[in-house]
């Protein structure tokens, strides 16, 4: 097939099972899309045992693999998802919150890849290296998911915050950490150091070296704006800032993600109120939206259609029952140690942990980076236990999230 009659097929199909959703199920968008792509996914996996003559699945899951949903979303759609999920956060209220998401997307991360790891080394007996990359695929929280379930949970403004902050830069820095632990874990990966230092390294050339760049192709985009008075050229100037830009960054081995977080932020804040008509304002908070919104359906069918990729046992179905425990273990640990520590120097709102702890919700940046390792013995079984901690965390916990912060974040904020 011709990436135009994928994109056509995708489109149909989400927008297909969109309808579906929307007369019979009434969920969330992108989570209604996602689970009548995955009872539909499951449908035909009946169908074939069932009918083995038919060899329907085979055909289909052909087709899934030739999408290739990790080069797809990483190299894709991800830029465009993070800019407009950057957007609408403020620098001033990011500002506010910048230790406690600092330190969540740094030590947090670091913190619950170690945790997951070691556990997941303890339940599955693999080597700590190859169970630690596991720990580091699934540490970091899916902005995409994130900001979707955020914009139907209604929660406090400086909570909803530290969850959209935290969401949008610790993938960049749980993808840093993958690469490093990836690179020494399989040999046959493609490996940027070796060592502490050159983790130290990798983690400036990724990391920093992306917000520079994000930072730069912001003000550089800014200063074209604030000089042109015409809507549509702003708007397609943005477009052009989030594809090209991170598509620079990904060509000079920056972090795309980071880049499209800090040039999102820097255009949502700083270009909006300085360089915008009202007109243009209204235009690009618009367009941004509908691209959020399509590609998140188009996204969530992805997830949903890739359960046809994942090769399911009894032994695996269990491991994977292990570790969304091990991974909501995991999270709880990388939200609690930094609240503890800033503690005696901020007050919190009440709840803090819990709803933070809960609204981790994983996505499809974990499912893309799985699939992106090499053929190993291991990669099955890591593969149906992130593919199963995703499905319960957009499902589940994103159904929840709303009422458990409505159930024990009653109190007043205080921060």
């Amino acid at each position: 097939m011709t990436l135009l009659q994928i994109s056509a097929l995708l489109i149909v199909l989400a927008g297909a099972f969109g309808a579906i959703n929307y007369f019979l199920l009434r969920l969330p968008s992108s989570i209604g899309i996602l689970v009548v792509a995955l009872a539909a996914s499951l449908a035909v996996m009946a169908l074939d045992w069932a009918l083995p003559s038919l060899a329907v699945t085979d055909l289909v899951r052909n087709g899934v693999q030739d999408l290739d949903f990790s080069d797809t979303l990483l190299d894709g759609m991800l830029g465009l998802l993070l800019f407009a999920g950057a957007l609408h956060v403020k620098l001033g209220d990011l500002r506010n919150e910048a230790l406690v998401v600092t330190l969540m997307a740094t030590l947090g991360v670091g913190l619950s890849t170690l945790v997951a790891g070691v556990g997941f080394s303890w339940i599955t007996g693999m080597p700590i290296l190859v169970a630690l990359v596991f720990g580091a695929l699934i540490s970091p929280t899916d902005p995409v998911a994130v900001l979707g379930v955020l914009r139907q949970a209604s929660l406090r403004k400086s909570l909803e915050t530290k969850i959209a902050g935290e969401s949008l830069f610790n993938d960049g820095v749980g993808y840093v950490v993958f690469l490093f632990l990836a690179g020494i874990a399989f040999p046959s990966a493609e490996a940027h150091a070796s060592g502490w230092s050159g983790a130290a390294r990798l983690f400036a050339q990724e990391a920093l070296g992306g917000a520079l760049l994000g930072g730069v192709l912001g003000w550089l985009t800014f200063e074209v704006m604030r000089r042109i008075d015409d809507y549509a050229l702003e708007v397609l100037i943005s477009l052009g800032l989030a594809f090209g830009g991170y598509e620079l960054a990904v060509y000079l081995h920056l972090s795309g993600p980071i880049m499209a977080v800090v040039a999102g932020l820097f255009i949502g804040d700083v270009g909006v109120k300085y360089g915008m008509s009202q007109q243009t304002r209204d235009y690009l908070d618009a367009f941004w939206k509908l691209v959020d919104e399509m590609l998140n359906a188009v996204l969530f069918l992805f997830i949903g259609i890739e359960v046809l990729a994942v090769t399911f046992s009894a032994d695996t179905l269990l491991i994977g029952v292990y570790a969304i425990a091990l991974s909501l273990l995991a999270r709880l640990v990388g939200v609690t140690v930094p609240v503890l520590m800033l503690k005696p120097f901020r007050k919190f709102s009440r709840g803090i942990i819990p709803i933070m702890t809960w609204g981790g919700i994983k996505g499809g940046i974990s499912v893309a980076l799985v699939l992106s390792l090499p053929p190993s013995e291991y990669k099955p079984i890591i593969l149906t236990a992130t593919y199963m901690v995703v499905l319960f965390s957009i499902i589940v916990q994103g159904l929840t999230v709303a009422p458990l912060a409505r159930r024990v974040g009653r109190e007043p904020e205080l921060m």
